[in-house]
């Protein structure tokens, strides 16, 4: 059976839309053979990847419960975060900066965003579409979501100091950041990413699988970061919200975490690494 499918201009990767096969009403993007987006149509506020899920109990931390809020989402996938602030906080002002607008068409066809969301896509590279923002949202976001990636490994030019500089400049001084890291065993470019966004803001805690926050094996460590110290009673509700097992590492600890990683800049950065083959790869054709 032929899926939904398009072959991106820019990267040249093959981009298909697959259906769940034990969710009715859920599909999966995959891109270059990685899956990237899960989308819960019938249930936009169910999340399906760990990393996904983490953030999502961060967003449910930010202000009141249902309160909307202003968001920024650098990577757009198949919009799956927009779709569950919009769906758990209505009325929400959201931006989404993607660079493959091939991508975004196949997405909004063939799985449509909700009608009267406060949605806006703009289009091209996440680096230089945030510092062509509107003067009015700088400085007054209350959500920026770093979650870029072209295939399976993030570009080197949005892992800098000077990156993360400019980006963050748009968050309001109790706006939150979180970035998707994907790292694999002994963690260098995941500890680097922390000392990177240390450097750039006040607070930062990582967020993720008590075995990857161990460096033994690859998977996906979520940076929290903002100019404000982050709340203490967030990390218990964070971890409690699962999946299970996690951990939330801070202050002192995430310093002797980092263990002395270099800041990242424009003159070193380095791409994620990539996933060992098999890790979340799929197969072409699978059905």
């Amino acid at each position: 059976m032929e899926h939904p499918s398009t072959t991106l201009k820019n990267s040249g990767f093959h981009a298909v839309i697959e259906p769940d096969r034990w969710v009715n009403g859920a599909y999966t993007l995959v891109v270059d053979g990685t899956p990237q987006s899960h989308v819960n149509m019938d249930d936009p506020s169910q999340l399906f990847f760990e990393y996904v899920q983490r953030i999502g109990h961060v967003i449910d931390q930010i202000g009141d419960p249902g309160e909307p809020i202003t968001a920024v989402h650098l990577g757009a996938g198949a919009f799956t975060l927009p779709r569950y602030v919009e769906a758990t906080r209505p009325g929400s002002r959201q931006q989404v900066i993607e660079l493959e607008s091939d991508l975004v068409d196949l997405v909004r066809a063939e799985l449509p965003l909700p009608k009267g969301a406060s949605i806006r896509v703009r289009h091209g590279d996440a680096r230089e579409v945030v510092k062509k923002m509107p003067p009015g949202l700088v400085g007054s976001v209350d959500l920026l979501i770093i979650d870029v990636f072209s295939g399976a490994r993030t570009p080197a030019h949005v892992t800098s100091i000077e990156f993360y500089r400019e980006a963050v400049a748009l968050l309001k001084p109790s706006g939150i950041v979180a970035v998707n890291v994907a790292d694999g065993p002994g963690l260098a470019f995941a500890r680097g990413q922390a000392a990177t966004l240390l450097e750039a803001v006040h607070d930062v805690a990582a967020l993720a699988e008590t075995q990857i926050l161990k460096g033994r094996r690859f998977g996906n460590v979520v940076m929290v970061g903002s100019q404000e110290p982050l709340p203490l009673d967030w990390m218990p509700r964070l971890l409690a919200g699962g999946p299970h097992p996690s951990k939330v590492v801070t202050g002192r600890e995430l310093r002797e975490w980092i263990a002395g990683a270099p800041v990242s800049t424009d003159a070193t950065a380095t791409q994620s690494p990539p996933p060992s083959k098999g890790i979340f790869q799929v197969k072409p054709g699978r059905s």
